[in-house]
């Protein structure tokens, strides 16, 4: 059911799969910028076009059961970096990449005040860290929250041993277009990857 659901509001949304790889964990979306982000190479303004992130739950590679560990870590930071690679040269390849200002979007996985090492990776990625405000506050980032928590028991129940649904905060992370490409656009990728957008209304 939270499947059926999940493809459905992918669908709603225009989150599409911007390469058919095994190794990508990423979908995106084009959309706007929510408010202001204020960044290294200048703020972008709200209403920007910009390119939200989504993870790919299928393919984020399942926890051990003892907890995230160096294999694991180094596995994701790997799939992640490729498809970050991946994604430059798709926006590279699309007139829509020139008009992007930025990349990113909200993620539970940053609780502020907690592990500092995911948001130290992130960091080095390129990406700044920005609080987030839900429109509705509190009670809309509980709604918000509860989703991601059925997803995450869904796709990786492993990782419920370390989360809480009621201690779930989520934080905004994102990058300028122009650094994201500078990182990571221009590398080769592998001709096997097409690019394949998910058919609007096909499952998801």
């Amino acid at each position: 059911m939270i499947r059926a659901l999940d493809a459905i509001l992918r669908r709603a949304l225009g989150v599409f799969a911007f390469r058919d790889d095994e190794d990508c964990i990423l979908r995106i979306r084009f959309t706007t910028a929510p408010h202001p982000l204020p960044l290294p190479e200048g703020t972008v303004p709200r209403g920007a076009l910009v390119v939200e992130l989504h993870l790919w739950n299928e393919h984020i590679p399942p926890l051990p059961p003892e907890g995230p560990n160096l294999a694991w870590a180094v596995r994701v930071r790997r799939m992640l970096i490729h498809s970050f690679r991946l994604l430059a040269a798709y926006l590279e390849a699309h007139p829509q990449g020139r008009d992007i200002r930025a990349l990113g979007g909200v993620t539970v996985l940053l609780a502020p005040g907690g592990r500092p090492a995911g948001e130290r990776l992130i960091r080095r990625l390129g990406f700044v860290v920005l609080p987030y405000h839900n429109p509705l506050g509190r009670f809309g980032e509980f709604w918000e929250n509860l989703f991601t928590w059925w997803l995450m028991w869904t796709f990786n129940e492993a990782s419920l041993r370390h989360r809480q649904l009621l201690r779930l905060r989520r934080t905004e992370v994102w990058i300028g277009a122009k650094a994201f490409l500078r990182r990571y656009g221009g590398a080769a990728v592998p001709r096997s990857a097409g690019a394949t957008p998910e058919v609007p209304g096909a499952a998801g």
